[in-house]
């Protein structure tokens, strides 16, 4: 996919039609990424968000090389000989896009053009890493002021996925030398690491035993997310599956993530680091430690120098400090922040802190060790 902000927008189809729409107070639109392997179910479930009566005004822009959906074969036209993006309204009061590359530019053309929308879907490609896509909306001044990342959607294939995760031929491009510590990264790996929710589909096709084992799976590489199992991506609901996540503004999920970790996989795991009330030095000093693994990719007080590199995925905390206030963590590979709760918990609730951590060889090192000395160093 390509991401380079230099490139125009392409024209829309009917773009000198647009209706003005009269200036209000900027509303932020939140957006949701929905990934997975192709034959996930991704395209199905899209096709049903543009057709359904479910009463909600959603974008999605779906990217031009998924499957053949009726929707889709009348979005991409030919001008000039090259394929242009085209928006298309459909009968639910939601519209459609589909690009060849579903970046940046795309998601500017349509909150430019269209007017208001309740809610943004961006699918992407089966083999897209959503690492790569989610820090944009963090970085990217223009986008933040009009849009924020509400979470990550990852499906999954119950017949499948298993396979997938021990399949060589899936291995994250880059990644080949960190494969000689341990067992093959898969694309499967990241894209399950990344997500805020999961959605198991084509239940149906397996037993209840085989459904469990990818449930286990599934949750001994990330301990956090939501998990839904589906049958031909049908979904109950929107909110909570696909919209309202609120990934990046709540840490509730924090309390399915236990002490330790299992090792199911051996790939991807999730570490959870249980942290006391800090003094304002040692929140400085958490916030050091988490640059120095997540920008510099180096383990403080760490005396195994010839360890494997390990990489972190996703980081989430909550963190209480003695002056009473309250802390969140959030993170996507080496972006990340520290702030204040938006809904600190209640008095009866203890002031027992932890940080979360998902990503490659985290159980190699002692992370737990080199986070609680830097935290006692400067009490």
């Amino acid at each position: 996919m390509n991401f380079d902000d230099d490139d125009a927008p392409p024209d829309l189809i009917g773009a000198d039609e647009t209706v003005e729409v009269p200036e209000e107070k900027a509303k932020k639109v939140p957006i949701t990424i929905v990934t997975g392997y192709l034959g996930a179910g991704k395209t199905t479930l899209l096709n049903y968000i543009l057709t359904a009566k479910h009463g909600k005004k959603v974008a999605v822009i779906m990217n031009g090389h998924s499957s053949a959906l009726d929707i889709e074969k009348s979005l991409t036209v030919n001008k000039d000989g090259e394929a242009v993006e085209e928006w298309l309204e459909v009968g639910n009061g939601c519209i459609c896009c589909s690009v060849k590359d579903t970046g940046v530019n795309a998601i500017e053309s349509l909150m430019e053009k269209k007017g208001k929308f309740d809610y943004i879907l961006l699918e992407t490609t089966g083999l897209a890493d959503p690492g790569n896509l989610a820090p944009l909306f963090w970085v990217d001044d223009g986008l933040a002021s009009t849009i924020y990342l509400d979470g990550i959607v990852t499906l999954v294939d119950a017949k499948n996925i298993l396979r997938s995760l021990d399949d060589p031929a899936g291995k994250v491009e880059g990644h080949e030398d960190s494969d000689d510590h341990g067992p093959v990264m898969t694309t499967a790996h990241v894209q399950i690491s990344h997500a805020d929710v999961i959605v198991i589909n084509k239940s149906d096709l397996v037993s209840g035993e085989e459904l469990e084992a990818v449930r286990e799976r599934i949750t001994s590489i990330n301990e956090l997310a939501k998990i839904f199992v589906t049958s031909q991506s049908v979904v109950p609901d929107l909110e909570g599956f696909l919209l309202d996540l609120h990934a990046y503004d709540r840490v509730d999920e924090l309390d399915r993530a236990g002490r330790g970790h299992s090792h199911l996989d051996k790939t991807i795991s999730t570490l959870t680091i249980p942290l006391e009330e800090l003094t304002t030095n040692q929140l400085t000093a958490v916030d050091a430690w988490l640059r120095s693994v997540l920008w510099e990719n180096e383990l403080p007080r760490n005396k195994a120098a010839n360890g494997p590199a390990f990489e972190i995925h996703r980081v989430k905390g909550r963190l209480f400090i003695e002056d009473g206030a309250e802390k969140m963590v959030q993170g996507v590979r080496e972006i990340f922040d520290i702030f204040d709760s938006p809904a600190p918990s209640s008095g009866d609730v203890p002031r027992k802190g932890k940080l979360v951590l998902i990503g490659r060889h985290l159980t190699d090192l002692d992370f737990e060790k080199s986070l609680l000395d830097a935290v006692r160093t400067a009490a």
